[in-house]
């Protein structure tokens, strides 16, 4: 089944000319949201996609550039359109997702769980699982903040989307020599050090077979002073719909 996506925003946690960076992937005629983070909402309204046009979330991790905006959905979606959008995570995200994020905003007489909002679909990382109709995902644990879960996603095994993670290059070599992987989604922060995200200086070090294979996303405002410096790999643009078949 064709598979596409559109970066509904591209920036880091700091960027103020691009949106958070999450994603709207397209298979057949259904939609997956990947993340949703504060300018997740705007975003949406900016390229004319009203929620009930998303047939399921799915969150890579807690921090605000990847959640921030579920509050507005969970609030859209029961008085508004009156129903529970899937919202697929981590087994081990759902508790902080609700007690250390979304309770304070959320929770009211007769909503007092994630499950009162969302239509909860709990995923087990390193297992690949169905998602909508010809749209499987594996989450894989990967790193990003210390002490803190964060996941990335190998879609119908050819597509690997990277959240938020550091430099991990036996991980890129392993899916792409390994297990057929074909395009990769990467963060990039532009600028050393690196403590939680991999930077452009570590990413150009990769084989440039894995290099023609990469997209930089999660980029700074700065982004246009690194055009024609990133090797074989390109940037991926916020809006545009690129084909992953």
């Amino acid at each position: 089944m064709q598979m596409d996506i559109q970066m509904i925003g591209t920036g880091s946690a700091f960027a103020k000319s691009y949106y958070n960076n999450n994603a709207l992937l397209y298979s057949g005629d259904r939609t997956l949201l990947i993340d949703c983070g504060l300018t997740a909402p705007m975003a949406l309204h900016k390229l004319g996609v009203s929620f009930d046009r998303i047939d399921g979330i799915l969150i890579s991790h807690v921090h605000a550039d990847h959640i921030g905006g579920l509050e507005e959905l969970a609030f859209q979606y029961l008085y508004k359109y009156r129903t529970k959008v899937p919202l697929f995570l981590a087994e081990e995200l759902a508790e902080p997702l609700w007690e250390h994020s979304l309770r304070g905003g959320l929770e009211q007489d007769g909503f007092r769980r994630l499950s009162d909002y969302f239509d909860v679909r709990l995923l087990t990382a390193g297992v690949p699982t169905d998602t909508l109709p010809g749209l499987r995902v594996e989450l894989l644990r990967t790193s990003h903040v210390p002490d803190k879960l964060s996941y990335s996603m190998l879609f119908n095994d050819t597509f690997f989307y990277s959240a938020d993670m550091v430099f991990s290059p036996a991980l890129l070599e392993h899916l792409v020599r390994e297990r057929g992987v074909e395009t990769i989604f990467h963060d990039c922060q532009l600028h050393e050090p690196g403590l939680v995200h991999a930077t452009l200086p570590e990413l150009l070090t990769l084989p440039d077979d894995i290099q023609s294979r990469v997209r930089l996303m999660h980029y700074g405002d700065d982004r246009p002073a690194f055009e024609g410096k990133t090797g074989r790999m390109s940037f991926v643009d916020q809006h545009v719909i690129y084909s992953l078949n």
